[in-house]
């Protein structure tokens, strides 16, 4: 697999990964610190997406120096892209924590445990995901055609799709099958953050491990419309790598940073639609039409900026309409 990564980018790379994951996890994930603030997870968001930009400004330095501006420029906008078109998808990702710790009734509390170990899953999931399609992409070069028809169909079933009902949790074929085959307490709070508890010596799952089992599969779900995704951007391996990790590393501040305001954020699903069908797109016509780098990256810029700007009307009305009522 062809890739601008050489083994001190990828070094590197790891140690940046490494300390800002015992960061989060052993700093902000030990007991006592089990939720964030608003104000706390704007700062930790901030703090995330400092540390990929600083990140970005290294890789084109190093670039720079190794292969020419030109090729840095390429490379670095390939890498914002990356990660802006992540970050963006990982939201309805959250919005999906959101409903299962909603409908499994999960308090604030509890969710400490369930919210690292759905990061880390994400973390190794994504780097095995990348690698297999990678290798895919290299030996099949027509499946980038497979990937761009699965991300329009994608989208369109996205924008076209009514809101799901947090109560249909339950009626998932997954659910109904693990309630059925495995042996479950009832009692959440009285086993804490376990998943597991012996009761007269017989051993029994908990409530909280099968919240555990959905973020993990729900993971996999994003992860099989993401991946595609930015093989659109790039095939470099590193790249893709190093922007959608770069994304899930702040998956935790971005889950309380949202928590309070999901339901304000309506219209951007849509405006992750668009953005699915653009890119599905782009993958489609790329025999006939190479967009570049850095016009993927403006569009894709503003269908969420407006979006969001969009969302912020909307909600300015519905407030002024609650007011007057």
């Amino acid at each position: 697999m062809q890739t601008v990564g050489t083994p001190l980018l990828w070094g590197s790379f790891a140690v940046v990964v490494l300390i800002m994951l015992a960061i989060d996890l052993l700093l902000h994930g030990r007991r006592g610190a089990q939720t964030m603030s608003f104000k706390q997870a704007t700062v930790w968001s901030l703090v995330w997406v400092s540390v990929s930009l600083l990140f970005s400004a290294a890789f084109w330095l190093y670039i720079e120096g190794s292969a020419g501006r030109e090729v840095a420029t390429t490379q670095t906008l390939a890498f914002l892209t990356g990660y802006v078109l992540e970050k963006a998808l990982a939201v309805d990702n959250v919005f999906v924590w959101l409903m299962l710790f909603s409908y499994f009734s999960i308090p604030a509390a509890l969710q400490r445990r369930v919210l690292i170990y759905g990061v880390l899953g994400a973390i190794v999931l994504r780097t095995i995901m990348i690698f297999a399609g990678s290798w895919l992409v290299t030996q099949f070069s027509w499946i980038l055609y497979l990937f761009g028809a699965f991300l329009l169909l994608t989208g369109l079933k996205m924008a076209f799709s009514k809101e799901d009902d947090k109560n249909a949790v339950g009626d998932k074929p997954v659910v109904r099958w693990l309630r059925k085959h495995l042996r479950m307490t009832d009692e959440l709070e009285l086993e804490g953050e376990k998943f597991f508890t012996r009761r007269n010596g017989v051993l029994f799952a908990t409530p909280l491990l099968l919240v555990l089992i959905m973020v993990e599969l729900s993971d996999v779900i994003f992860a099989v419309d993401s991946i595609p995704a930015i093989f659109a951007v790039t095939t470099d391996p590193f790249i893709v790598l190093t922007s959608n990790l770069f994304a899930i590393l702040g998956l935790r501040a971005m889950y309380f940073l949202l928590a309070n305001v999901a339901e304000r954020l309506s219209m951007l699903k849509y405006g992750l639609a668009i953005v699915l069908i653009f890119i599905g797109i782009k993958m489609l016509i790329v025999d006939f039409y190479h967009i570049p780098v850095a016009i993927s990256l403006s569009v894709i810029g503003v269908i969420l900026g407006s979006t969001l700007l969009i969302n912020a009307w909307m909600n300015r009305q519905n407030d002024q309409k609650k007011i007057s009522q």
